[in-house]
């Protein structure tokens, strides 16, 4: 089990502000070994409750609220991370798992079972969460992302584009899911993590692009398509 806890910092951006900021950004801090051309693809199955709980709470703004979702980068992957996010005032704490492919598969059916033979306590309170809450496969989310990272408080900056969905498959693996966007294709989401401070090199990027900091959840803006609302 894995355990990080940062802020995080969430920006609405525009392609130019994407261009600019990996200009700059190349120069100052390292990039994410995955990276490309256009970044490496990123793909969760987000759950929920049936009244949608963790959905509705993120709209509410509450300070104490999670998201559980199941991440794989390929659909040839041999394993996926269960991971959990917890918001705590100014500061996220994420927990991962990596169960087996075949685990994933049932958990991508509802079948939670497959957790109770990791020893991981993680493992065992997400099977109680989960199994207790009733809760249920939701939506697929999936995008492409670069990242650029500073070993210093560690800082990571992500951009994300071509952000789409589905609701109508939860197969995590399938190599053909039809998906939709929901979000302009002009627009992006910048993400911004880190322990302690952020330097200011950073901050004057920021500063520079001149964008308000918003709440922006992948996961909202995709249930936001069938739900009515989204950011």
């Amino acid at each position: 089990m894995n355990e990080v806890m940062r802020q995080e910092k969430k920006y609405s951006i525009n392609l130019a502000d994407g261009a600019y900021l990996r200009s700059h950004l190349s120069k100052v801090m390292l990039q994410d070994a995955h990276n490309g051309a256009q970044g490496y693809a990123i793909r969760s199955l987000y759950f929920d409750t049936p009244d949608d709980q963790d959905f509705n709470e993120k709209l509410d703004g509450l300070e104490l609220r999670r998201k559980v979702r199941l991440r794989i980068y390929s659909p040839n992957d041999t394993s996926a991370k269960l991971e959990m996010k917890q918001k705590q005032g100014p500061y996220q704490k994420k927990r991962s798992l990596r169960v087996e492919r075949d685990d994933a598969i049932r958990l991508c059916q509802g079948d939670y079972s497959p957790l109770l033979k990791y020893p991981e306590p993680f493992a065992a309170e997400c099977y109680g969460l989960m199994t207790c809450r009733c809760y249920r496969p939701k939506t697929i989310v999936e995008y492409l992302r670069q990242a650029y990272i500073a070993k210093e408080n560690q800082i990571r900056l992500t951009l994300d584009s071509r952000i789409i969905a589905t609701e109508s498959c939860y197969d995590l693996f399938s190599p053909s899911l039809s998906l939709y966007p929901v979000m302009d294709p002009f627009s992006m989401v910048l993400e911004v993590k880190y322990n302690g401070f952020l330097l200011s090199y950073i901050k004057d990027l920021l500063n520079d692009l001149d964008r308000p900091e918003l709440s922006v959840s992948k996961y909202c803006l995709a249930r936001g398509v069938s739900l009515g609302s989204g950011g």
